[in-house]
């Protein structure tokens, strides 16, 4: 299973006043992964929004194990860990200096222009492939 590390810095204006993160900004770093993961195997976001399709968020989950800082270098931690007809789930860790601060997961819904799922084998055999490649999982 391919996985994608991206550095980055939380900022000042992602802290509270104790120069802890705030909580919801460890979502968007969740996205951050993502989207790197995603370019990385050669399918930005933008492939899929050539195709017709969008990949909305259906589910969220985030565990929280020890704070951010302002200014901390961590790395997100993305993995695509579950493909299936209409719908995939990626998987995140966020770490400072080796230490797990958060885990969590995304489970997103293959879906056209006009909101119905769509299964993407069928829909689209190119992006169905690179994405079992990315599992390591036979189409």
């Amino acid at each position: 299973m391919r996985r994608n590390e991206t550095l980055f810095r939380v900022r000042y204006n992602e802290t509270d006043q104790m120069s802890v993160a705030y909580h919801a900004n460890y979502l968007v770093w969740f996205e951050m992964g993502r989207a790197e993961l995603m370019r990385e195997i050669g399918l930005p976001y933008i492939e899929f929004e050539k195709s017709g399709l969008m990949l909305p968020v259906l589910k969220v989950y985030c565990e929280y194990k020890h704070a951010a800082h302002y200014d901390d270098e961590l790395y997100v931690i993305t993995r695509l860990s579950n493909l299936q007809k209409v719908r995939l789930t990626f998987d995140y860790e966020i770490r400072r200096e080796g230490k797990l601060l958060a885990r969590g997961y995304t489970e997103h819904a293959f879906i056209n222009q006009d909101g119905k799922p769509v299964a993407l084998k069928k829909f689209s055999p190119f992006l169905w492939n690179r994405l079992c490649q990315t599992l390591d999982k036979q189409g």
